[in-house]
């Protein structure tokens, strides 16, 4: 595995993603990023519908929302940029998990760690709504900053 790659954040336009944004930029002053936003397209919905009137639509609205996800990978890294990091931004449009995406992403990229942001989803919560930080603990092989959401700065 390298260590020379950029690092890969993972952002959802979430106070918890800005907060790892900002942490990673504290914790790595100067690093190259990319800032990451999975996104799932709407191609499951879309084989349902072949030949039907409503697929059109759909298509536009799948448009719409690509647009909006590159429009949130872009203010991930305008703020990554603002906290001093070199930051690019990223969309992954894949039918996997929002987990399967970062790792995936990860490995396209050959970043050197993975850094996202937490929920502070605990016990039945976590157990019900999965948690993107542990999947992606347990998928990758690269090092993973999970920044809680305290949203204290670390000074």
């Amino acid at each position: 595995m390298t260590t020379t790659g950029p690092l890969l954040i993972a952002y959802d336009g979430s106070p918890n993603s800005r907060t790892a944004i900002g942490t990673a930029a504290h914790l790595l002053p100067g690093a190259a990023a990319v800032v990451l936003y999975a996104r799932q397209p709407l191609e499951s919905l879309a084989a349902h519908l072949e030949g039907h009137p409503a697929l059109e639509d759909l298509r536009g609205i799948d448009a719409a929302t690509l647009n909006a996800s590159e429009r949130i990978a872009a203010e991930g890294a305008e703020l990554a940029r603002k906290a001093g990091l070199t930051a690019d931004p990223h969309v992954s449009s894949t039918l996997a998990t929002a987990a399967e995406a970062i790792v995936e992403a990860a490995d396209g990229l050959g970043a050197r760690a993975i850094v996202l942001g937490s929920r502070g989803r605990s016990g039945v919560t976590a157990a019900l709504l999965g948690s993107t930080s542990a999947a992606v603990l347990h998928h990758t092989r690269r090092p993973v900053i999970v920044i809680p959401p305290s949203g204290e700065d670390l000074a």
